[in-house]
């Protein structure tokens, strides 16, 4: 049995958990973005359920769903948006700059 009960510890050589996080973060930052967006507006929306007032609770569950997949999707366009800029237009004017 190992001395550390309870805690996972990855093997040699490999990153633990807060360091492949932070290094995926860094790899692409709109993922906790799209992430904190959609819990955010789910949050909101929880937090209004009290004042939906004669809106059924599937109405209203479906808003907050359709909204926090909104903040996520948006997100993964503006990635994708970003990532095309930087590989392709970004590219091109300083390959057309080095000619």
């Amino acid at each position: 049995m190992s001395a550390n009960k309870g805690w996972w510890v990855p093997p040699e050589g490999e990153d633990s958990v807060s360091e492949k996080f932070l290094r995926k973060t860094r790899e692409s930052p709109l993922v906790p973005i799209g992430l904190g967006g959609c819990l955010v507006v789910a949050a909101y929306r929880i937090y209004r359920l009290k004042a939906r007032g004669s809106t059924k609770m599937s109405i209203h569950l479906i808003h907050t769903r359709v909204a926090a997949q909104a903040c996520a999707v948006g997100a993964i366009m503006l990635g994708a948006v970003y990532t095309m800029y930087r590989d392709y237009i970004k590219r091109a004017t300083q390959d057309s700059g080095e000619k």
